[in-house]
């Protein structure tokens, strides 16, 4: 019994450290569980209302990106026929070269395998303090102002994505889609559902207490064992679109 109650307090704090941001290498393996990270570069800068979605790329079918990590090919499918918005968030970044020497800053796999999360552009520089990694997201540069997506998740045979809150809040009982089996490609947020900026997360094991609450919008097809091998600080030396760019729609 105390073993299973260690066992969920561990998971918990897990699922709070990707909604807290930077964290180091100690804290994360000894405390985090969340996929949840904060995407917001300062107070300030968190969303107050939902995103316009009509604003934001969508991807309309699907995508292939090929992410290069210390010499070998990860290659994820995108999912925009299952989360457009999300999809098409991801697509664009990579196609604007945002990813780029971006650095994976959190990396969990004790007590058990959970997350290896990157995306922030804070990451970019290197004499940016470890401690604030985890706490940047997009700026776009036409307007001067962070870009932030709405959560999305479309229940089994829905018709369309639910928005803006999780399944639970929105009082949805079929499981999502798209669900967090091993290689998962998920946009972390803070505690606000509608914060996902630029930061994603892989999941290196299934992680089914995630589905519902987090976006996923992809998964990887080939170079797992890439995934498996990321330690936090590796860069992200490239990613591209090699499929599916024409389905992207701004």
């Amino acid at each position: 019994m105390q073993i299973q109650i260690r066992h969920w307090f561990i998971l918990l704090f897990a699922i709070a450290g990707l909604m807290l941001g930077g964290c180091t290498t100690e804290q994360a393996t000894s405390s985090d569980t969340s996929p949840s990270a904060t995407e917001t570069t300062s107070a300030s800068a968190t969303p107050a209302s939902s995103p316009k979605t009509s604003s934001l790329p969508r991807l309309e079918g699907k995508a292939t990106v090929d992410m290069t990590v210390k010499g070998s090919l990860i290659t994820i499918e995108v999912d925009g026929t299952n989360a457009p918005i999300t999809s098409g968030n991801f697509v664009d970044l990579v196609q604007r070269g945002v990813y780029n020497g971006l650095v994976f800053h959190r990396v969990v796999r004790q007590p058990q395998p959970f997350v290896a999360q990157g995306g922030d552009p804070q990451s970019k520089d290197p004499n940016v303090p470890t401690e604030r990694l985890g706490m940047g997201g997009f700026i776009d540069p036409a307007t001067g102002q962070a870009r932030y997506i709405p959560l999305e998740i479309k229940p089994k045979g829905a018709e369309k994505p639910v928005l803006s809150e999780t399944l639970k809040s929105a009082g949805v009982s079929q499981p999502p889609q798209l669900q967090h089996t091993r290689g998962a490609v998920a946009m972390a947020r803070s505690s606000l559902p509608d914060s996902a900026s630029s930061q994603f997360y892989i999941a290196l094991a299934d992680l089914p207490f995630l589905d519902g609450d987090y976006a996923v919008f992809g998964y990887v097809t080939k170079g797992m064992e890439v995934v498996d091998k990321i330690q936090q600080g590796d860069r992200i030396e490239s990613a591209k679109v090699t499929k599916g760019a024409e389905n992207l729609k701004k």
